[in-house]
């Protein structure tokens, strides 16, 4: 199912994918999914995964509602302790989606939140692709290293 997103929304998705990317981490490899096209089978190949998603009406997006509700019992005994990390575009608060969120993948899954939420609120800026792309390269490097 194809899924049209912002222009802003793309760009920190490619932020993401690029600090994922990064050239001088070794041995990580990158896939990206929309929340529509990932599943089960794409979350027990990981090792680990970043969350992002658009505040809509003070929670997440549909798409990563749905990502959750289809794969939450598929993985829940297999990927306990996976690290995550969570980035939010929030245009008004956030903080409902954050919880939602954080509250499926802690509590629900027993994931491991390698870092605070990303948490790019309000008017757009562009140091959001920083945080982005930052967010990318800290999983790759930790999963590099084995520390997460």
């Amino acid at each position: 199912m194809p899924i049209n997103l912002s222009p802003n929304t793309q760009a920190l998705c490619e932020a993401i994918e690029r600090g994922a990317s990064n050239p001088d981490i070794d041995g990580v490899d990158v896939t990206v999914l929309t929340p529509f096209e990932a599943g089960v089978e794409d979350v027990l190949a990981a090792d680990g995964v970043i969350l992002s998603t658009t505040e809509n009406l003070g929670y997440m997006s549909g798409a990563m509602k749905d990502f959750f509700d289809r794969s939450y019992y598929g993985v829940l005994e297999e990927k306990q302790a996976m690290p995550y990390g969570l980035l939010v575009r929030a245009g008004l608060d956030g903080t409902g989606t954050i919880r939602a969120i954080n509250s499926i993948a802690t509590q629900g899954l027993r994931w491991k939140p390698i870092c605070d939420p990303v948490w790019c609120k309000g008017e757009w800026e562009e140091n959001f692709l920083v945080r982005a792309e930052e967010l990318g390269t800290l999983m790759a490097a930790g999963l590099e290293a084995g520390v997460f």
